[in-house]
């Protein structure tokens, strides 16, 4: 029998303390540029706010998520319609993170109506949301609302299909793929 078993538990912690610190370095840096930063925090902020809706969406009376929540389910419920009319190229995605009815008169005269509403509750929904990831981060103000726009422009066109309408930096339209930096085309 051991004549000091605390100790035989003392020594076994202290040990699993040692060796616990040995599995690399503690903190790792990465510097990025401002830009870089800026995109990253509100990228990572919109991805957040889509989790946060898809946890809000089922719960009732909470008025402050009112407006974002419709607003992520009217543009996932219009995505296919949007769609449909940016591969036509009657829409495209500008350079301010919204869309624009770029040739009505490539559709329908009934179906005219329809589209120009699709653009308004798309670029409605945009807005919120954006001025959403301003309201809840407390290092971006409503002065930082042009690049924050310019950021889900970058995003809205990256996620693009090749061939829709893209608004350059100098107001310009091009379809994507079409000789365009899609790396930066704002």
């Amino acid at each position: 029998m051991n004549p000091y078993p605390r100790h035989n538990h003392v020594w076994l912690c202290a040990s699993l303390l040692l060796l616990s610190g040995c599995g690399g370095p503690l903190l790792e840096i990465t510097l990025v540029d401002e830009r870089t930063a800026l995109e990253n925090q509100v990228l990572g902020n919109y991805a957040e706010l889509n989790q946060e809706i898809l946890l809000l969406s089922s719960v009732r009376g909470i008025d402050l998520q009112d407006q974002v929540v419709r607003a992520q389910q009217r543009t996932a419920f219009n995505k296919d319609d949007l769609e449909r009319f940016k591969l036509a190229s009657v829409i495209g995605e500008n350079n301010q993170g919204g869309v624009t009815l770029l040739a009505p008169e490539k559709v329908e005269a009934k179906l005219r109506p329809f589209v120009a509403n699709l653009v308004e509750e798309e670029n409605a929904d945009r807005t919120i949301i954006m001025m959403r990831m301003i309201n809840t981060d407390e290092k971006l103000t409503k002065q930082d609302l042009p690049r924050v726009q310019a950021i889900f422009a970058a995003m809205n066109s990256d996620k693009a299909l090749p061939g829709v309408m893209i608004q350059q930096k100098d107001g310009s339209w091009v379809a994507k793929g079409a000789g365009i930096d899609e790396n930066n085309p704002h």
